[in-house]
């Protein structure tokens, strides 16, 4: 979920990261990436799930290393701030779960851009029950809708783009599990749609509005590095996007045996759950623009209305970025046939 945070820590960091330099520990001289050594990190903000499907197929089936990348996953957690990681050069690539923690961000003077997505929609949706259902924005009207602090921000949005006013919905801090709807503490609860383990406690009865159906149109599973790593190695950033479609293509046209190496490689993992997950996921990476311009793809205008909606919200502390400040899309064109399945 879009993670809104503190400005004040924000310049904290931004000062010791030029106060460093921007030590580039951990990134890769072009040199290196050419004699096959390419050591890649992705930092997420999470703990890996089906959201990294793709990835661990390609690494298991040795996609990667074709291409010249030894690759790993680093997983998150409530206290690893990914996106300071990545910006301070310790690891040479990103996840994060929401396109608007990048901007706000890039907007703090964090030297990192985007060059994929890895969903076109964002899960993001709003959880109620069939005998006070939401199916709509204006359904939110007086309801008790129950969210993480992190995704308040993504529910003022939805008021602010539907012209609801704030105090006509009751907003109330709860964690990630759905049991607060089921005993009725509030009306809604938040969460995302590939979530299968969680919603099915919610059973048959759940109804389901998504913050993209609500109009706020939001990028999810962002992929970004430094503008250093960009502009000096993007023929290792293209090495990586080559391997990571593959991976993901192979999930698409392999389900099971996909699911069956995730669960191989993450064993706490539940095969029928997130057998269930990636069909979700699936329509998540490869629906809307990637129909048309292959996986990871990406719309400047699509981003342009994230920072148009962001700024009218006030969440840019410092400065509104513009969208060449956001994205790097030589990557995405570098690798446009083999993101089509063309090669």
């Amino acid at each position: 979920m879009a993670t809104l945070r503190d400005p004040g820590r924000r310049r904290l960091l931004q000062t010791s990261l030029l106060a460093s330099g921007l030590s580039a520990g951990g990134l890769l001289s072009v040199d290196a990436f050419a004699q096959g050594k390419a050591r890649v990190n992705m930092q997420l903000g999470w703990i890996v799930g089906v959201n990294q499907i793709g990835e661990v197929v390609a690494k298991r089936l040795g996609f990667y290393e074709q291409e010249g990348i030894d690759f790993a996953i680093q997983p998150g957690g409530p206290n690893i701030d990914g996106v300071a990681i990545v910006a301070s050069g310790r690891h040479e690539i990103g996840q994060v779960s929401s396109s608007p923690s990048v901007m706000l961000a890039v907007s703090q003077g964090l030297p990192i851009k985007c060059f994929a997505v890895g969903a076109q929609k964002h899960p993001f949706t709003f959880f109620s029950l069939a005998k006070n259902p939401v199916r709509k924005p204006a359904d939110l009207v007086g309801k008790k809708v129950g969210l993480p602090s992190t995704a308040a921000v993504l529910l003022r949005a939805l008021l602010a783009k539907n012209k609801i006013a704030e105090k006509d919905v009751k907003f109330v801090t709860v964690g990630a599990d759905m049991s607060p709807l089921l005993t009725g503490q509030v009306d809604v609860v938040t969460g995302w749609l590939t979530s299968t383990t969680a919603l099915k406690a919610l059973g048959p009865d759940r109804v389901d509005l998504t913050l993209w159906d609500g109009g706020v149109q939001l990028y999810a599973l962002p992929y970004y590095a430094t503008t250093k790593t960009l502009e000096s190695q993007p023929r290792m950033i293209e090495a990586f996007l080559r391997a990571t479609v593959r991976g993901w293509q192979y999930v698409q046209a392999h389900r099971d045996q996909a699911v069956d190496l995730l669960v191989k490689e993450y064993p706490n993992l539940q095969r029928e759950d997130e057998r269930v997950a990636v069909d979700v996921m699936l329509e998540y990476s490869f629906g809307g623009l990637a129909r048309t311009q292959g996986w990871g793809a990406m719309d400047p205008a699509v981003w342009q209305e994230q920072i148009n909606a962001y700024a009218e919200l006030g969440q840019f502390s410092a400065r509104t970025p513009r969208v060449e400040d956001v994205v790097w899309l030589d990557g995405l064109k570098a690798t446009a046939a083999q993101r089509m399945g063309k090669v």
